[in-house]
């Protein structure tokens, strides 16, 4: 019989939830308070004290957080910002409002994160940041990238959408930095009910401009000395959010225990035909996404589709070789790590609540490709 096995599902989580959000929201709404209120002040504090920084600045979404820390370093035209090119649009699309350039590197094959070595080359006297990208919920190699950022005076704004509570040699992310960016999308371990972010840093000056640009470059009041985003964490989403959070590290733990899983079922079952998602020794993986490289990957996913099973493919067209950012004269060849993650990098479906008879039945459907062909 085929099952349906979805690649996320919050309804078991809300299920547990349910009580304590409504309950939460009827508060808001009680006291009619609906920006930049107490929930707000309080998910700042909380996350903030989560990733041992000083402040935490609520925002709208995960895009904004990249957008406003770019501009709180004084990023703009004549800047250039080094990305990798594995990534979500939004980390490269950040440097490209601001008017700075994009600069794009390689990756670590083993972790999809941005190869330090890559960056050293790709430094110039207009280089002024550097975002690493914990791709998939493991950090990249902070000490390198801290290193090459220190040595050159480079800002290093860490893009930690997928990341929180994750750990590199025992430091959280965010206290590596100059600043991070989280994301709370709903997909996200801590997901909103809609679209919200944060900024974290422990460098008062930039957390006091941040402040300012997402209230419109306003302060005080109506009094403007920059030009600022509209761009406010909702009272409503934070709200949900204060009831997630204590939640947070239970999910994270839940999350390794079902990536142990996959990977001791897909090595019984395929051995080495699936490469299985490569954790350092000393980085805390949140498992944001499992991922898996294969061979004809759009293959797999199309016969997984067919037997139920959810799939996402994170990245298939790598950010260098996007049609948007073609002025910039990238051509196919010049990431090749990148080029064939996109090619191979296949995520199968993770949540906390994901039951191991169904990891079960998503590994024997990769075999069953697999043994066909």
């Amino acid at each position: 019989m085929m099952k349906q096995i979805p690649m996320l599902d919050l309804t078991e989580q809300y299920a547990n939830l349910k009580e304590e959000i409504l309950t939460s929201l009827d508060q808001v709404m009680s006291k009619a308070h609906f920006i930049l209120g107490e929930n707000v002040k309080k998910l700042e504090r909380d996350v903030a004290e989560y990733s041992n920084a000083s402040h935490g600045i609520g925002v709208a979404n995960g895009s904004d957080a990249l957008n406003i820390a770019l501009m709180a370093c004084g990023v703009g035209p004549g800047d250039e910002v080094i990305v990798p090119s594995f990534t979500f649009f939004a980390t490269a699309g950040a440097v490209a409002r601001t008017g700075a350039t994009p600069v794009f590197v390689d990756i670590n094959p083993k972790t999809f994160n941005i190869c330090p070595e890559s960056i050293e080359k790709a430094i110039t006297p207009k280089t002024k940041a550097i975002i690493p990208v914990h791709l998939y919920g493991q950090m990249a190699d902070m000490d390198a990238i801290k290193a090459i950022a220190d040595q050159h005076n480079l800002y290093i704004i860490e893009d930690a959408a997928q990341a929180i509570g994750a750990e590199y040699k025992g430091k959280k992310v965010g206290e590596l930095g100059t600043l991070a960016c989280y994301s709370f999308f709903p997909t996200k371990n801590l997901g909103a009910y809609g679209d919200a972010g944060m900024i974290i840093t422990s460098d008062d000056e930039l957390a006091e401009k941040c402040r300012v640009i997402r209230v419109h470059g306003s302060k005080p009041k109506y009094y403007h000395h920059i030009l600022g985003y509209n761009s406010r964490l909702d009272e409503m989403q934070a709200a949900i959010l204060n009831v997630k959070f204590p939640h947070l590290n239970d999910w994270s733990k839940q999350r390794k225990e079902r990536a142990k899983t996959y990977t001791t079922l897909l090595k019984e079952a395929l051995g080495d035909q699936v490469v299985t998602p490569f954790e350092e020794e000393f980085n805390y993986h949140v498992y944001h996404q499992y991922t898996i490289r294969v061979e004809r990957r759009d293959e797999l996913q199309a016969f997984l589709k067919e037997n139920g099973v959810s799939t996402m493919v994170y990245y298939p067209q790598p950010l260098h070789l996007q049609p948007v950012f073609s002025y910039l004269g990238y051509k196919e060849g010049d990431l090749p790590e990148t080029e064939k993650a996109a090619k191979e990098a296949i995520s199968l479906p993770m949540f906390p609540e994901l039951k191991e008879e169904q990891q079960q039945y998503v590994v024997e459907k990769i075999k069953e490709f697999y043994s066909a062909k």
